[in-house]
């Protein structure tokens, strides 16, 4: 009996080591990819692949990197067999995939197959407009070669207009020469810089910049919060105005990105979940519109919420200080287990109550966290996962609903309901927490405080007073989804 727990202890230390051992190899293959080192991205994942006791939860993106790698390298057939197999396994950035695949064609000479994944790459990219300026600029590039200058210049068009900041893109000019594609070699180089950018769509920042002696965000903001104040007596719609123009100036060089997640499918086992799919695109169409630069992501794995959160965290870091913004909110199963708020991905199987801590999201160590270790001046957090325990067979030390979280620098977090308590998934198109944020969000004037509190009330009134909307905050400053 004893040799049989030593033996188990032992088996689970090995495969712990063995996935930590993967972790570090993947986070070094995307260093690498970023560095356009293409050989040690294919050795790399090459070999994390060959090994039979691996995380297999990083092939989809293993198969996705070292496929456009091989590509890079004129390895096109290794390339569509990889990214053939990206499609396989699920990968979300099926845009990325077919604009590969239809590039390996045009390098195979094979026009038609070429064009029909061009196609394909520009619907899957219809939310994103910085990737399809992207595809329908290289698609341009595709058409002028084949001659096709009208189907050229209406695509390069529409992507300028997609992307007008874009100074590359601004600079672009069509070829006339129909180059063979074999031997594109200085453009797929130039592409290169795209491609690994196509999310991190970032200025290069300086390290020597001299001291701003301006006042910071923060000091401009209080401020401007001190005339609200001082107008609060005397109500003048010409104040009003010039207030209103004199806030908009403020913040009209802040940069506000934001990391939407809305996770649906998942198994019998966990319960499928009408609303957050619908909830977490809804939610990115109106931060859009408050000028955010959005990522969605819905029924995502553990590898897809890791991977947009290391890209979520490059443009906090990336962002100008003291004038940088991000948002995460999360829609979807989550589970409060030993002191921790975990998010479920769609992928998660678990058996065992540690499964929770390896197969599930963890909002503090990896949410908070990663947006504290930034340049953003507020954080904002809203969770609506304050559902029922997605694992009752398996868990018996799982809370009820989310807990309340230590709050990071300068964070405001949002929960659909108060800690402890949950929330229904609703009838509608959008759970009642989200369907009420939404018409908040689209008030304009109101300070972040006066969203949550107006979302407290009308979610409160139209429950029977059953939710209770709950909100933890440390800000400094005043923050305004529209003015």
């Amino acid at each position: 009996m004893k040799q049989s727990i030593l033996g188990l202890c032992l088996l689970i230390f090995v495969v712990t080591l063995s996935y930590a051992q993967d972790y570090q190899t993947y986070d070094e293959g995307i260093a690498k990819f970023r560095a356009q080192d293409y050989d040690a991205v294919i050795d790399l994942f090459s070999g994390m692949l060959a090994k039979p006791d691996r995380n297999k939860r990083y092939d989809e993106d293993l198969y996705f990197y070292r496929g456009q790698s091989y590509y890079f390298k004129g390895k096109t057939e290794d390339a569509l067999a990889d990214l053939d197999k990206a499609l396989e396994l699920n990968h979300f950035n099926k845009a990325v995939i077919n604009w590969f695949k239809a590039r390996c064609y045009d390098k195979k000479a094979n026009a038609g197959q070429a064009e029909s994944y061009y196609k394909e790459a520009v619907g899957y990219a219809a939310n994103n407009k910085k990737v399809s300026a992207q595809i329908l600029a290289d698609r341009a590039q595709f058409y002028a070669r084949q001659g096709k200058q009208e189907e050229a210049n209406a695509d390069l068009a529409l992507a300028k207009s997609l992307d007008p900041n874009n100074a590359e893109l601004a600079k672009t000019n069509l070829t006339t020469s129909k180059t063979p594609a074999t031997t594109r070699g200085a453009e797929d180089k130039k592409s290169t810089q795209v491609i690994v950018k196509s999310n991190n769509n970032q200025k290069d920042v300086k390290k020597d910049t001299p001291v701003n002696t301006k006042p910071t965000q923060q000091q401009t903001t209080q401020q401007q919060t001190t005339q609200v104040q001082q107008q609060v007596t005397e109500p003048s719609s010409t104040a009003n105005t010039a207030l209103i123009s004199s806030l908009a100036s403020t913040y009209k060089d802040e940069k506000r990105y934001a990391l939407v997640i809305g996770n649906s499918s998942y198994n019998n086992a966990v319960g499928i979940l009408k609303n957050p799919v619908n909830d977490a695109t809804d939610v990115s169409t109106e931060l859009r519109k408050s000028d955010f630069e959005v990522q969605l992501l819905t029924n995502a794995t553990y590898v897809q919420m890791r991977e947009a959160m290391r890209k979520f965290q490059e443009k906090l870091v990336n962002g100008p200080k003291d004038q940088t913004v991000g948002l995460f909110y999360y829609a979807g199963h989550g589970v409060q287990y030993q002191d921790e708020n975990y998010l479920v991905p769609v992928d998660a199987n678990v058996q065992y109550e540690d499964d929770i801590a390896r197969m599930c999201f963890p909002v503090q160590k990896m949410v908070l966290a990663n947006m504290e270790r930034s340049n953003s001046r507020m954080n904002i957090v809203i969770l609506d996962a304050c559902r029922n325990n997605p694992f009752p067979a398996a868990t018996r030390s799982v809370s009820q609903g989310l807990g309340e979280m230590k709050r990071a620098r300068g964070s405001f977090i949002a929960y659909a309901t108060a800690p402890g308590s949950v929330a229904s998934d609703g009838v509608g198109r959008n759970g009642l927490y989200t369907q009420e944020l939404l018409k908040a969000l689209r008030k304009p004037g109101l300070t972040i405080e006066q969203v949550f509190k107006d979302v407290r009330m009308n979610v409160l009134r139209l429950s029977g007073e059953k939710q209770f909307t709950w909100d933890s905050s440390n800000i400094v400053g005043e923050f305004y989804f529209k003015f």
